[in-house]
């Protein structure tokens, strides 16, 4: 899937019309994605991302735009880097 707008650094919508928030800690490595790199939404087994974006060299953990991440293990994963 190919990214329509990235317009807000915490948010990514896709082509679908998919949009997802992009976990805190994890910002920093979609900085160099372009909309024409070909992204795959997957479910994930984490503490904080219900699923994660693979494609462009990096992985990220994402939830759908407006559900809220979990307070204490979101505050866990960014402490730990």
């Amino acid at each position: 899937m190919k990214i329509r707008s990235h317009s807000e650094s915490h948010i990514v919508e896709f082509e679908d019309g998919s949009r997802w928030q992009i976990f805190p800690g994890d910002l920093d490595l979609t900085l160099d994605r372009k909309p024409e790199t070909e992204l795959t939404v997957v479910e994930a087994e984490d503490e904080v991302g219900t699923h994660e974006l693979l494609g462009g060299g990096r992985n990220v953990r994402v939830r759908s735009v407006g559900e809220s991440w979990p307070g204490k293990d979101t505050k866990d994963a960014l402490k730990d880097g």
